[in-house]
């Protein structure tokens, strides 16, 4: 009789949790680099040639933003009726999430998917309501342009100079099985622009002179056919690795691939947020597992921060967990060891960290926080971020 092997054990609870993942809905994504390239437009000709063919569809929210062609393309679409929101004397309109998990149809279409919702729904983001969609089974087409993707947020700002305030979690783009590139040449887009299609005529020259100068547009239709292209690699060579970790199971605690990303923080990082659209990034191209450590020692503990410092950590913390990092807080008052303990037994092969501004007097009573870092690192590469200057 065969022994088992460990590797292969699996509990009751890993079947459940199979069974609901069966259970979610499937997401398709249209991918776009500017407003105007036709993401809307033709989700509304996909959801026609559903429903053409007998599919359940039904529109949850469009943003046609005046334009006259994408609201004609609505046609007799079924749309879920709009939340109407009472907020400081004004009425704002949000998509009824309530509605549409009650009306349950087989696809519903989500337009502009990194909206802020109206203070008092349920959730702070609109990609937050197509999660829950899917979580409920429902199948979701949706739609938003690259800029909005939360670890290019800092790419696109020195590419563009603008900093983008509304931002969807790579996590989201990643659990897409499909996403589709609507791609349109900039002398296109701007022949758009000029003859009105995108913008009323009094937003035009505006328009033209910022976000849709060539340089922008071109770089963020770069930035859209590198992301799309990562994904696609990072998909396939996921399958290679699980094909080749099915046929030689790896030593126990050894895990398939180029190993884990961690990235470590304090309370007082000025540039946390930077550091970890850096560990998503990395992340999403190795197709790894990652995580953010902090390490409380007895200066960051709770009752020695002030609220400042608190606020900022719980806040980091939150923005980790929707890129999909797992959170991770360890207590110790030699954080170089306790980072490197951790490290070494799960599997971290990938370390990011920040350069440190520590004055140079310090370095009178010891090494530095990231010397004695590098001196305990063998086996694993060090990514030293160099933040810009302010």
């Amino acid at each position: 009789m065969s022994t088992p092997n460990p590797e292969n054990k699996r509990t009751p609870e890993d079947f459940l949790e199979l069974l609901e993942r069966m259970k979610l809905g499937r997401l398709k994504v249209y991918l776009g680099y500017a407003a105007g390239v036709g993401k809307t437009y033709q989700m509304l000709c996909e959801a026609h040639q559903l429903r053409g063919r007998g599919v359940d569809i039904v529109l949850g929210l469009i943003e046609t933003h005046g334009r006259f062609d994408t609201a004609a393309q609505i046609g007799d679409l079924p749309e879920v009726p709009v939340k109407k929101i009472e907020y400081r004397n004004i009425t704002l309109e949000e998509m009824d999430l309530d509605a549409i998990l009650a009306r349950k149809p087989h696809i519903v279409v989500v337009d502009e998917v990194a909206h802020t919702n109206a203070p008092g729904s349920k959730n702070k983001r609109r990609y937050q309501d197509v999660l829950d969609i899917l979580a409920a089974g429902i199948n979701v087409i949706c739609a938003f342009n690259i800029q909005h993707l939360e670890s290019l947020n800092d790419l696109v700002e020195r590419a563009t100079g603008i900093r983008v305030r509304e931002t969807v979690p790579d996590l989201f783009l990643k659990q897409a099985d499909q996403v589709v590139t609507i791609d349109l040449a900039v002398e296109d887009l701007h022949d758009r622009l000029q003859s009105g299609k995108i913008y009323t005529p009094d937003k035009i020259n505006w328009a033209m002179e910022h976000f849709f100068q060539s340089d922008n547009l071109s770089a963020l239709r770069e930035l859209v056919l590198r992301e799309v292209a990562e994904n696609l690699d990072s998909k396939s060579e996921a399958e290679t690795v699980q094909a080749e970790h099915k046929a030689k199971p790896h030593p126990a605690g050894i895990g398939p691939g180029v190993g884990r990303v961690m990235v470590c923080t304090t309370s007082r990082s000025p540039r946390a947020k930077t550091l970890l659209r850096r560990g998503s990034r990395m992340a999403g191209r190795l197709n790894a597992h990652w995580y953010l450590v902090y390490v409380e020692t007895r200066q960051e503990s709770p009752l020695q921060i002030d609220s400042e410092a608190m606020r900022q950590l719980t806040e980091v913390m939150n923005m980790a967990g929707e890129l999909g990092a797992e959170v991770v807080r360890l207590k110790s008052d030699h954080p170089v060891a306790a980072i490197m303990e951790f490290a070494r037994s799960h599997n971290v092969r990938h370390l990011i960290v920040g350069r440190s501004k520590q004055p140079g007097w310090k370095r009178w009573f010891g090494k530095p926080f990231l010397e004695r870092l590098l001196d305990k690192s063998d086996g694993i590469d060090v990514t030293v971020v160099a933040f810009d200057e302010e």
